[in-house]
């Protein structure tokens, strides 16, 4: 971003001149301590959020044009006096540097804005080390979340969540009067002793993603050794050929849709399994087990690392044709061909399957692609709760159920050839067939009207066991009344 962009405002004030709990907040002097990255950020997007802005630092003079021109970058003590709310942009081990004035501070909101380097590091977060050291400020953490592009680039291009946390009500309900007016949704945390918490955050990666990388690692890794058996380690064995030159590409790639494929399953299967627990308890209301609750937490990111494998399936494919090993094979045949005086060497099945093979592939991928779009939370914002889940749910089955005939066609009657059971291992493709079509018979299943109209029920709220009022006609023509069973 240019000089002259952060210039611009990035927000209108417009938007916040009829609300009362956020005016106040604009037009305010916000002090900064600190003259780095972040506090230079921190500097532009408050001063393009219509603050006055006052810098702190040790070496005025040299740090003054690294920040806006709107913005007075004097010494600390001079910064200090000329307002109430401090954000401390400066690291831990610095905070001692400002004891010095602690009697200017006394009274002020310090806004601590600061992380470690690792989780838990020090017993104590650092916002409770700084009230610590200076116990007349008050001091409410945030704005630690919050990276310094975002700051600078604006909200829209990151998380516009900014975690608070303080003991002071009202120097919390400050802090998130000014994230309001920079753009940023202000959450409140509760107390101080939260802020450990919070400083981990920014620490953690891919906290949501770990379980479905190692799955999908481990998945790679068992394909990968077993079609390392059947193609690289079965023909050494048995004919002598050194078949190493194929574990780079073609073992790779018939391990891809392997993974892809059996991952995709995985995002339905737990919804079968909730579903079979539903039918069998009689009851929406009782708990799943936590691996089961983890695993639907867990079914976006796997569906997202299908496609990824998927994407990497249709590359590879693609670059078959272009290895050299490949051109050396396609001659040998030639040539035997030609020894052979074999003019046609038209196989209408093969041809037949290889076409099918393709376009039906074409279309799992296409599926999938449009899963993974809609995964996005910039697109999944703009369905509504019917269209996100006809997306999801219903193309989501019927792309497993593309993926089978895909799988189903590259088999094709290979499955009954003896030949194809090296070491007597069974073709790979097979053995990912059995958790995808246990999926696709359960939800077969599960459409039959009497079972979809028992879930369907139960999901609504009816329960098993559960008695219900019911009101008869008598032979007289009055109502009684009684109560039965609701699983009746």
């Amino acid at each position: 971003m240019s000089r002259g962009d952060m210039a611009k405002p990035l927000l209108g004030h417009g938007s916040t001149e009829g609300d009362p709990s956020v005016t106040p907040a604009s037009g305010r002097t916000i002090g900064v301590l600190g003259s780095g990255d972040f506090a230079r950020s921190l500097a532009i997007r408050l001063v393009c959020s219509g603050f006055k802005v006052v810098v702190g630092s040790r070496n005025p003079k040299r740090k003054a044009s690294l920040f806006p021109s709107a913005a007075e970058v004097t010494f600390q003590a001079e910064a200090v006096k000329k307002t109430d709310i401090i954000f401390v942009a400066v690291f831990r081990e610095h905070y001692s540097t400002l004891c010095d004035l602690a009697d200017v501070l006394a009274g002020k909101i310090l806004v601590d804005v600061s992380n470690n380097t690792e989780i838990n590091h020090h017993k104590e977060s650092n916002a409770e080390y700084l009230a610590s050291l200076f116990p007349a400020c008050t001091v409410v953490k945030g704005f630690n979340v919050v990276s310094a592009w975002t700051l600078q680039s604006g909200a829209r291009d990151g998380n516009k969540q900014v975690l608070i946390c303080s003991n002071n009500q009202e120097a919390k309900r400050t802090v998130a009067e000014i994230a309001q007016v920079m753009g940023f949704t202000p959450v409140d945390m509760g107390c101080m002793s939260s802020a450990c918490e919070i400083e981990n955050i920014p620490l953690r990666l891919l906290p949501a993603w770990k379980i479905p990388i190692f799955l999908a690692l481990g998945l790679f890794l068992c394909f990968f050794t077993y079609n390392l058996i059947r193609q690289v380690i079965h023909p050494f064995i048995r004919e002598q050929k050194n078949k190493l030159y194929k574990i780079p590409i073609e073992v790779v790639n018939t391990t891809l849709p392997c993974v892809s494929y059996v991952m995709l399953s995985l995002v339905y299967l737990p919804g079968v399994l909730a579903a079979c627990s539903q039918l069998y308890y009689g009851t929406k209301y009782r708990r799943f087990p936590d691996w089961l609750d983890q695993w639907l937490q867990h079914r976006k990111q796997i569906g997202l690392l299908s496609f990824f494998c998927a994407a990497l399936h249709a590359v590879y494919s693609l670059c078959l044709p272009m290895r050299r090993s490949h051109r050396y094979l396609l001659i040998e045949t030639a040539v035997k061909q030609a020894m052979e005086k074999k003019m046609n060497i038209w196989v209408e099945e093969e041809v037949w399957r290889m076409e099918i093979y393709i376009s039906v592939g074409i279309i799992a991928l296409g599926l999938l692609s449009l899963l993974a779009i809609t995964s996005l939370p910039s697109i999944a914002n703009s369905l509504n709760w019917r269209e996100f889940n006809f997306i999801q749910s219903s193309l989501g089955f019927i792309a497993l159920v593309v993926s089978t005939l895909h799988t189903l066609t590259y088999g094709w009657s290979r499955a009954f050839d003896e030949n194809q059971y090296k070491f007597y291992l069974p073709p790979t493709y097979t053995l990912t067939l059995l958790v995808p079509c246990t999926v696709i018979i359960a939800k077969v299943i599960f459409s039959l009207p009497c079972i979809r109209h028992r879930l369907l029920r139960i999901r609504r709220g009816w329960e098993k066991g559960r008695y219900v009022k019911f009101v008869l006609p008598s032979a007289t023509g009055e109502y009684s009344s009684g109560e039965t069973s609701s699983n009746v």
